[in-house]
């Protein structure tokens, strides 16, 4: 029945005059099994373009009159998927939250190139595992490896454009969700192999190794806020800065560089590459992030480097952010009381942190239904904590996840209902406990800080 709803909608799309002011130019809608969320939001780029609530029957329908044609990405909280839309779409897509992304299949006019988006994704994530193995061989033979994952995925292009086939700019598209992955797998290589073989310098490479450097546009308008590209972006820079300050800035001879110089070195180099301005801010925001998040601690050297980032950043919500982000790091400092933040516990009750650390050596770390493999390895860490360390406390809190998922989940894995808690704002408890990676911990003692920057797998 609901598949039959969706295809009358869709046909009652398809069945209006191009010329008639009362047909939208694109249509996009669909159904959500086990929605998390009440509402669909779609942007383009940073920017609000509309929401829709879900109907009784977890439906939801988009009538968007002269949209600019591009990416866009679809938000249904606490998930996202880019989509790419084109006066004329008629796309509808159906998805159960419990395999967001696998699950996720588009249909209609304008569904090819969306199919092939996520068919790409799904193919770098399950290629993986393989990369990971790669960076411990030579140069030459990673080129190959790498060569070969390419080559699959251009089959796969070429296979699509004879069946459909893509106007230049939906190519370019398709061929970026390639390229930029590939790209940016040897831009890490280097860093990889090294520390993979557990070498003191980085490998030789062939004076071919980086030849695609030559044909990537660093100020791409139509791929600012596409992942792949902006992945790619990072590492490179990164990988040149790197370079660079070992070559001229006689930083070879130290045993590890200066990680200030390094990241002023970075945006120096984002500052005389990148023109595009919204391309320039994102990248100032990235590397005011990962060097503020590598510190862990306020001192003049992260001062300073805030007021360089300030000085080259035309973003007040970026700046905002890294303001924010020091902030936290300040009030995170041993010693200190854990922030006045409060979980839910799995009866749908409101629990402070400190209520939840009180008495007791607290060990805070965190999960999401999204992230399948961490979620499996964290919880047979954390079994293995309990046995060296009893007189720990180990609380979860589950992150980027719909209560009743997270409910459920709690429920199916037998889990400790008593020390898993639910946090409902991402973006609140990501500052307050400087969250860059769901392999970090929060330590504390009777709701003081005991180490805020400790790593599950390293600290412990």
């Amino acid at each position: 029945m609901t598949r039959l709803l969706l295809s009358l909608s869709l046909l009652s799309i398809l069945a209006c005059s191009t010329k008639s002011r009362e047909c939208p130019s694109v249509f996009f809608g669909g159904e959500i099994v086990n929605p998390t969320s009440d509402y669909v939001v779609l942007y383009k780029n940073d920017n609000y373009i509309d929401s829709v609530k879900l109907d009784q029957g977890n439906r939801f329908a988009f009538n968007l009159l002269g949209i600019e044609e591009g990416l866009y990405h679809f938000d249904h909280n606490p998930e996202l998927q880019y989509l790419y839309l084109q006066e004329g779409d008629s796309i509808l897509v159906r998805l159960n939250t419990k395999e967001f992304d696998e699950s996720l299949v588009f249909s209609g006019r304008g569904s090819e190139i969306n199919n092939f988006l996520i068919e790409m994704y799904l193919a770098h994530e399950e290629e993986e595992p393989l990369v990971y193995d790669y960076y411990a061989l030579d140069p030459k033979s990673f080129d190959v490896k790498m060569d070969s994952l390419r080559a699959q995925k251009i089959k796969h292009l070429k296979d699509l454009e004879v069946d459909y086939p893509l106007s230049e700019k939906l190519s370019s598209v398709a061929l970026a969700s390639i390229e930029f992955q590939n790209y940016a797998h040897k831009e890490k290589y280097p860093f990889k192999h090294k520390w993979k073989k557990g070498t003191k310098s980085i490998p030789e490479l062939p004076d071919n190794f980086y030849d695609y450097r030559k044909k990537v546009n660093l100020n791409n308008e139509d791929l600012t806020y596409f992942r792949p590209y902006l992945d790619y972006l990072k590492y490179h820079f990164g990988n040149v800065a790197y370079v660079s300050c070992m070559k001229y800035c006689n930083m070879q001879e130290k045993p590890s560089y200066d990680y200030l110089h390094f990241n002023n070195h970075t945006l120096k180099l984002v500052d005389s590459l990148v023109q595009h301005d919204e391309l320039r801010n994102i990248l100032f925001r990235n590397i005011a992030m990962a060097y503020l998040l590598k510190e862990h601690s306020p001192s003049e050297d992260c001062q300073s480097f805030i007021d360089k980032f300030t000085t080259l950043s035309t973003n007040d919500k970026h700046e905002k952010e890294i303001e924010e982000l020091y902030v936290g790091i300040h009030e995170l400092q041993p010693n200190s009381d854990l922030p006045d933040l409060f979980v839910t516990n799995t009866d749908n009750e409101k629990v402070s942190l400190k209520e939840i650390s009180s008495n007791k050596k607290t060990v805070f770390y965190f999960w999401s239904a999204s992230q399948k493999s961490h979620f499996k390895n964290v919880h047979k860490r954390i079994a293995k904590l309990k046995e060296k360390y009893p007189d720990h406390n180990f609380v979860g809190i589950n992150l980027k996840t719909g209560f009743k998922q997270w409910h459920g989940m709690v429920e199916e894995h037998r889990m400790d209902k008593a020390n898993q808690f639910h946090s409902e704002n991402f973006k609140e408890i990501q500052v307050a406990m400087i969250i860059d990676n769901l392999n970090k911990c929060v330590i504390s003692k009777d709701t003081v800080v005991v180490d805020a920057f400790a790593n599950l797998y390293t600290s412990l």
